[in-house]
């Protein structure tokens, strides 16, 4: 017996029954075996669903991934990139509940998760930002922090618990997803310098 056909097992547990409704006994149940079978592989419900959670994170990154190959410019790329996350966010809404609402409960519990899972998301961005770079439609001196300006522009957009909120508000995301990239596009065609010395001077200023 495989982690992956455990995964793949819970889910199909949580999605007829939720999260609470489903426990270790119910997976090896499905899977026709012990539930001894499947602490081998997992110390608890808890580090099952967390593995649910990260294989559902790992797909959007390969969707995001996408995006590093195809065609069109970066600011195509980059826009098609959140869109489509968003999109995935949204069908998992939508028709997908209970494993949003899973999702949803990791994303505040934990942070660890997260923090791992931004980290590669942004590690993302950043490689089509230096695309842009290196194909003359961007001027950034500061690849990293331009990425992390991305990503906390458009958390919004792809955070499940905001997702829901925005539904629910009927708002018209994806014109605000198109606004949001065409204007930090503008502001890296215009050209951005992230040195430390101006970053020192805005400070001072400020003080």
């Amino acid at each position: 017996m495989s982690a992956t056909a455990i995964i793949d097992a819970a889910r199909l547990q949580v999605r007829r029954f939720g999260e609470a409704k489903t426990n270790v006994v119910d997976i090896a149940r499905a899977l026709g075996t012990s539930h001894t079978t499947i602490y081998r592989h997992f110390r608890s419900k808890a580090d099952v669903f967390d593995a649910l959670v990260i294989t559902v994170m790992r797909d959007e990154e390969e969707l995001a991934a996408a995006h590093l190959d195809a065609e069109g410019s970066a600011t195509e790329r980059l826009m098609a990139m959140i869109l489509d996350l968003y999109r995935r966010k949204l069908e998992r809404f939508a028709g997908d509940r209970e494993i949003h609402d899973l999702y949803r409960r990791i994303v505040v519990e934990r942070p660890d998760i997260i923090a791992g899972y931004a980290e590669r998301m942004t590690a993302l961005i950043g490689k089509l930002i230096a695309q842009g770079i290196e194909r003359g439609e961007w001027k950034v001196d500061d690849v990293a922090t331009a990425a992390g300006v991305v990503r906390d522009a458009v958390t919004t957009y792809v955070n499940p618990a905001f997702v829901a909120l925005l539904v629910n508000a009927g708002a018209p995301v994806e014109d605000m997803v198109r606004a949001t990239i065409n204007t930090l596009a503008r502001a890296f065609e215009a050209g951005m310098v992230y040195a430390p010395a101006f970053a020192a001077n805005a400070v001072a200023e400020r003080a």
